[in-house]
């Protein structure tokens, strides 16, 4: 529900369809370049390792994806900072602002401890999922390391949300390019041993993210500290003290986004399974065809946060007006995206297919083959997958999380998996059935969610007895 509060200022803003669009595409930007550069970081990691042999490869391989799920589920806790500051900041309250995010910071940093002993003992935990003991210790040897940058990783998700909010994306992307290129170098130290460092291996590649992710929050801190808007906030000061009802906020606005994220993450995962229960050439090509749509699904998600940020200031401005055209902006922006994107898809799948092969190979041709028309499917996925992230995003900035993670599980599980399986092992679709149910679950996603939103944002027009 819209609030006001007595000493609230009246905020103008301009409300011209041109103006959001400007907006939307100005925030949109670094937003979208982070998420590729975040994107590029995890695959320098990937190709690195990848040299040193297969085994090391498969481990490396593991360890990113169970650092990844432990970190993106924590995630969900930083996602919830950016609506309820971009709210307070939409109304001008700088006192919410600051205890939002100091609550957000012991948010991550409380759920830091508790995941420590899982990734502690991931050699114990990969063994008893029935992993080679080889691949286990060596995943166990880079995640002993690396976990001790889950805190500076989730801590710089904190103040991403803080200065996303205040619509400074710009600094993001700054640094998370300035990450991109120390990773790479930091990798290339440790991992060979080059410049007189020790050859370490996969625990180089391990230093060198720890390195990497205290550099983005160490980087991010100086750049508040340093600017005196910013500054102003004083984030950091008594940063000691407790803010009970505001650290429940975050945590019951976060758990629902945590699980969400976590529920498509990991519907992906079964994804490669399914395709595996159906054959190795299915797997490659499913491989290829999911680069595809990853990179893909970066301009959704990063406008999906546009969407969190400028919803959640015009919701904070009590602007029903502005919340209903800084989300169709972003719509628009989204959905033009996806069909230029559809459009490439369906007219180079099979050059696009053939960039990750080694066409001399005899078992090329199967596999280019098979993932030509997974491609052309990833054209219409990616639609779906982008209007559904892109109304998750404009229902976080109205602080409506719960409803939400409900209809996501019954969109991706209930539908989208149920479908992949029926249509993949008993009407005979193979693996094209597994991504023609994917889409379907997605489709079911994109459908409810935005119905959720416009009609979530139809009460609020009542409430504030605005005209529609």
């Amino acid at each position: 529900m819209l609030t006001s509060t007595p000493n609230q200022a009246a905020v103008r803003t301009d409300n011209s369809w041109p103006a959001h669009y400007r907006a939307s595409i100005v925030l949109g930007v670094p937003f979208v370049g982070a998420q590729l550069a975040q994107f590029a970081i995890h695959a320098t990691d990937v190709l690195m390792v990848g040299r040193l042999g297969t085994t090391e490869l498969a481990a490396m391989v593991l360890a990113a994806q169970m650092f990844f799920t432990v970190f993106i589920f924590g995630s969900g806790f930083a996602n919830a900072v950016v609506p309820i500051v971009a709210q307070a900041e939409g109304r001008g309250d700088r006192v919410a602002v600051r205890r939002a995010v100091r609550m957000g910071m012991w948010a991550v940093l409380g759920y830091g401890v508790l995941t420590m002993p899982v990734l502690w003992q991931a050699e114990h935990v990969l063994r008893m999922l029935g992993q080679q003991p080889e691949v286990a210790a060596l995943a166990g040897s880079y995640l002993r390391v690396a976990l001790w940058g889950m805190f500076p990783a989730l801590l710089f998700m904190v103040l991403r949300g803080f200065l996303s909010s205040l619509e400074r994306a710009g600094i993001i992307l700054y640094v998370t390019i300035i990450v991109l290129l120390s990773n790479a170098a930091l990798c290339y130290v440790f991992i060979y041993g080059h410049f007189g460092a020790p050859a370490l291996g996969i625990v180089g590649a391990a230093i060198s993210a720890f390195v990497v992710n205290t550099l983005s929050f160490v980087l991010l801190y100086a750049y508040i500290q340093l600017q005196p808007q910013t500054r102003s906030y004083e984030i950091f000061v008594r940063f000691w003290r407790p803010d009970w009802p505001v650290l429940k906020d975050v945590v019951k606005l976060g758990l629902p986004i945590a699980v969400t994220i976590l529920a498509e993450v990991s519907l992906f995962t079964v994804a490669s399974l399914l395709m595996g229960m159906i054959g190795t050439v299915e797997l490659a090509a499913h491989g290829i065809a999911l680069q595809f749509a990853s990179i893909a699904f970066m301009v959704p998600l990063g406008l999906a946060q546009v969407a969190t940020v400028r919803i959640g200031l015009a919701h904070g401005r009590r602007d029903a007006e502005g919340i209903k055209r800084a989300a169709i902006a972003v719509l628009v922006i989204g959905c033009g995206f996806a069909l230029i994107g559809s459009f490439v898809f369906a007219v180079f799948s099979h050059e696009l297919a053939a960039m990750y092969l080694d066409t001399s190979r005899p078992d090329a041709a199967q596999v280019l083959a098979y993932a030509g028309p997974l491609i052309v499917i990833a054209g219409a996925f990616q639609l779906v997958d982008g209007v559904q992230a892109l109304a998750a995003g404009m229902l976080r900035g109205l602080k409506d999380t719960t409803v939400p993670m409900i209809l996501a599980l019954v969109s991706y599980w209930a539908i989208g998996f149920f479908a992949a399986y029926l249509l993949a092992f008993h009407f005979g679709f193979g693996g094209v059935g597994v991504w023609y149910g994917f889409v379907l679950g997605l489709a079911a996603a994109s459908i409810t969610l935005t119905w959720r939103f416009f009609r979530f944002l139809s009460r609020e027009r009542k409430l504030l007895a605005l005209p529609a």
